[in-house]
């Protein structure tokens, strides 16, 4: 901070570029122009006249930092999460034995007199009494491996629902790159028609053209204005639509992402696709893995069906037996329930029912996956289709096509109604262009989202 006030102020005594400022500032008093010169430097440190400083405070993200943001921060995708974790928390719940039970219990106190006596203590018993469950057929171990194969499904939930998410990402950020794309066009051709209407103009002054043309020609530009407007509020929709997704509250006007906006020609075949697909695909692993689960659903009902005896044993004092010398006695029972009607058969039933249930779904899973690689991919095509004559020629021929009839109109080759018609065929095919890139991109998304991971960048 000092050195810049020490340059300032050399700066202000040795050299000026505007002689008269400098002399104006030097017949100020001393404690004018020191405040002066804080003033200078507090506008150099506020960035007040820096040029480009909101430029300098804008952030722009590539694909890969917005997609790092958005699992990071967006709270669909974050409750979902928890998920996974309440599912890996079920798993310490099913790995638990059974609790032992403790009774105390007390028997043999008097509760009247008895041919004059009445000694309410002196026959009291005092019996503590511990129990287990013992669960036979491996049931824990089942319930431990039903929950793991829970976790499972619940984290190829959660892999399909970023799958998910991603796409409206993805489309969220083409959005952007396609509203600038758009935004630039409208400049462009903006700065174009202005440049045409100067000459017509200088035309005009030199008698060339007569008012009536000038006039339809300066009408053309408000086409133009209208152009440039909406892609401004198309871009900044775009960019609502992606910080609503990151869940960010960066100002529209400091937010900005970058990234390449044009298609690629090479494809890999339909069947790499769908290979990939069935390999990569979380809804469809999720549909695997819960015929997995049901199969040890299964297993498990089968083993709720057998019979869990209980195990006690207990201790007791000053017991009223025949035996004068067992004061302390132990005491062993073993309860088995006799399991004549209820054999868990519903359970059962149902379980194996639910195996054949998961099968079918996993059938149907597999053949949406495939419909959803076979109708994005054929998107893909059918919008390059489009493209590769668009890049290939009429972008070109419509760049031709117009700055050959502009000479023409301006040496009086062509008519005002034919430079007319040829600028609005010219602004029609590259606004086409730009529309199907954006729509190419959406579709490779599309078709990133049906294989279930990127394969066309």
């Amino acid at each position: 901070m000092l050195a810049i006030l020490l340059f300032l102020r050399g700066a202000l005594s040795l050299s000026w570029p505007r002689p008269p400022l400098r002399a104006a500032v030097r017949g100020w008093p001393s404690k004018f122009r020191s405040g002066w010169i804080l003033y200078v430097a507090l506008a150099l440190f506020s960035g007040g006249c820096i040029p480009g400083t909101a430029d300098a405070r804008r952030q722009t993200f590539t694909w890969q930092q917005i997609r790092d943001h958005f699992e990071a921060t967006n709270p669909t995708l974050l409750a979902d999460k928890l998920n996974v974790d309440e599912s890996k928390a079920q798993q310490i719940t099913a790995f638990l034995r059974p609790n032992p039970t403790f009774t105390l219990s007390t028997d043999g106190t008097q509760l009247r007199p008895y041919q004059g006596e009445w000694q309410p203590l002196r026959g009291t018993s005092i019996s503590p009494n511990i129990s287990y469950l013992h669960e036979r057929q491996h049931k824990r171990e089942l319930r431990v491996e039903s929950a793991k194969k829970g976790t499972l499904i619940a984290e190829s939930s959660h892999a399909d629902l970023d799958r998910t998410l991603l796409f409206n990402l993805r489309s969220a950020f083409v959005s952007i790159l396609q509203a600038k794309a758009v935004l630039q066009l409208a400049k462009d051709n903006l700065a174009y028609y202005d440049h045409v209407l100067d000459i017509s103009r200088n035309r005009f002054n030199a008698g060339d053209i007569a008012q009536i043309d000038l006039d339809r020609l300066e009408l053309q530009r408000v086409q133009y204005e209208s152009d440039l407007q909406a892609a401004e509020e198309s871009l900044e929709d775009a960019k609502i639509q992606l910080l609503t997704l990151l869940n960010d509250r960066t100002p529209i006007d400091q937010f900005d992402v970058i990234g390449t906006y044009d298609f690629t020609d090479q494809l890999l075949p339909r069947d790499e696709f769908r290979k990939i697909a069935v390999d990569t695909r979380p809804d469809l692993k999720a549909a695997i893995e819960a015929i997995d689960k049901a199969e040890t659903d299964h297993k498990l009902a089968i083993a709720n069906g057998s019979t869990d005896p209980t195990f006690a044993v207990w201790w007791t004092h000053n017991p009223s037996f025949n035996n004068p010398f067992d004061e302390d006695t132990l005491g062993l029972s073993v309860s088995i329930p006799l399991r004549i009607f209820d054999r868990n058969q519903g359970e059962k039933l149902r379980t194996q029912l639910e195996i054949t249930r998961s099968e079918k779904l996993r059938d149907a899973s597999e053949a949406s996956v495939l419909s959803d690689v076979d109708s994005s991919y054929a998107t893909v095509e059918s919008d390059l289709v489009l493209l590769r004559p668009y890049k290939a020629k009429y972008l070109q021929q419509s760049v031709r096509v117009r700055d050959t009839i502009l000479f023409s109109y301006q040496h009086g080759g062509a008519s005002l109604l034919d430079f007319l018609n040829v600028q609005a065929e010219y602004r029609s095919v590259q606004l086409n262009y730009v529309n199907l890139i954006g729509s190419y991109l959406t579709a490779a998304a599309q078709l990133n989202m049906a294989v279930g991971r990127e394969v066309v960048p």
